[in-house]
């Protein structure tokens, strides 16, 4: 019986084509509370994904409008508040310089969760401009961390909706055919995690590139079911059609398959089943020099959430401030994984995988007309 279940849940279709067709069949499948986890990306690349869709911007820019991370958040906050019981929202960045491919930092230094998602917008507004973007990028730390809150929390239901800029790292060292640490790393999370009642949410934003998460998405194998789901929120929300509509189409995109991954971990018996093996990841405190939190009351409950209705028209500020990962200027300073090989007419260098595919240095944001290999 288990393998059986196991096969009909090995790929689960994208089923809907409305919100509220989703919503229904959250609520039929008995779904009563979303338990959201938020997990951030602060890797480094966020400074220069945004050339195309974010006009040049960092993706984590502050301003008077909403970032794409906000604006992402923002919309799956409206649709999942509705079965959001306590209101309470763990959240955790990745990719920083306290982090890096190794660990995830808590929003707050008590690790207390956000109440509510303005609360999670309100302190993601007040981490970011301090923060240090670093990398490389993995997504296994904030799986860990998701399969440890539902251990926790006897074995109930969750969402990990991970937000990121970029897929994971991959060495030019790296064979074809095979992974590179971070990658290996992170499908053997995945696979943990579907012996876990929680299903995984990436959205992607900024310019990608995608074609790894796509195949996560559909090819990653030996799991107890199809937990995983990916989003390219770019290429939704560039769309020539009403921001309402974007934004329907965006959380349809998103949550279309929770319903039946609902219904998949009723069947395979993972509700309510604690795992007296499973590893306990600790998240490490904000870093110290992100200035200590207003402290916001944990009665105060979201009741008049709104979603954005724009995406875009952003007035430029300054970006974040950023220090490099290492000090070793001989590395890239995209991937910190391979060697610098190619220069740009600027004179700044990269390694020719990351180099290949960028418009515009990440060093000093000019246009690039000239590639140079260095041997």
């Amino acid at each position: 019986m288990k393998k059986r279940l196991d096969r009909k849940y090995s790929r689960i279709a994208d089923n809907y084509r409305s919100l509220d067709e989703v919503t229904a069949a959250l609520a039929q499948a008995g779904l009563e509370s979303s338990n959201l986890i938020v997990g951030i990306d602060f890797t480094k690349s966020n400074e220069w994904t945004g050339a195309r869709s974010f006009h040049r911007r960092s993706l984590h820019h502050i301003g008077d409008g909403r970032n794409p991370y906000e604006q992402a958040i923002s919309i799956i906050g409206q649709t999942l508040s509705a079965f959001d019981e306590d209101n309470l929202i763990p959240c955790y960045g990745f990719g920083d310089a306290s982090t890096h491919d190794q660990d995830v930092f808590s929003f707050y230094p008590d690790d207390r969760f956000c109440n509510g998602f303005e609360e999670l917008l309100t302190r993601y507004r007040e981490i970011v401009p301090q923060l240090k973007l670093a990398g490389p990028t993995s997504f296994a730390p904030i799986i860990e961390m998701a399969m440890t809150i539902v251990e926790q929390s006897g074995g109930q239901y969750h969402v990990l909706l991970i937000i990121a800029d970029g897929q994971v790292t991959r060495s030019v060292d790296t064979q074809n055919g095979h992974l590179s640490l971070q990658e290996q790393m992170t499908v053997d999370a995945i696979v943990r995690a579907s012996e876990f009642p929680l299903s995984i949410v990436l959205v992607g934003v900024g310019d990608g590139p995608w074609d790894m998460m796509r195949e996560f998405d559909d090819n990653i194998p030996a799991r107890a079911f199809d937990n995983f789901q990916f989003v390219n929120f770019t290429e939704i929300m560039s769309k020539n059609v009403d921001s309402r509509r974007k934004q329907t189409e965006f959380a349809l995109s998103a949550l279309m398959e929770i319903p039946s991954q609902y219904k998949a971990t009723l069947e395979l018996g993972l509700l309510g089943r604690q795992r007296l093996d499973a590893s306990e990841r600790i998240p490490v405190p904000p870093p110290a020099y992100v200035t200590p939190p207003v402290r916001v009351s944990k009665t105060y409950h979201s009741s008049s959430f709104q979603p954005d209705t724009t995406y875009g028209g952003y007035i430029p500020t300054p970006s974040a401030p950023t220090s490099s990962y290492r000090n070793d200027n001989q590395v890239c300073p995209i991937c910190f994984t391979n060697p610098k090989d190619m220069a740009f007419g600027c004179g700044h260098q990269t390694c020719c995988e990351c180099g290949d595919g960028l418009e515009l240095c990440p060093i000093c944001r000019s246009s690039i007309h000239t590639r140079i290999k260095l041997y």
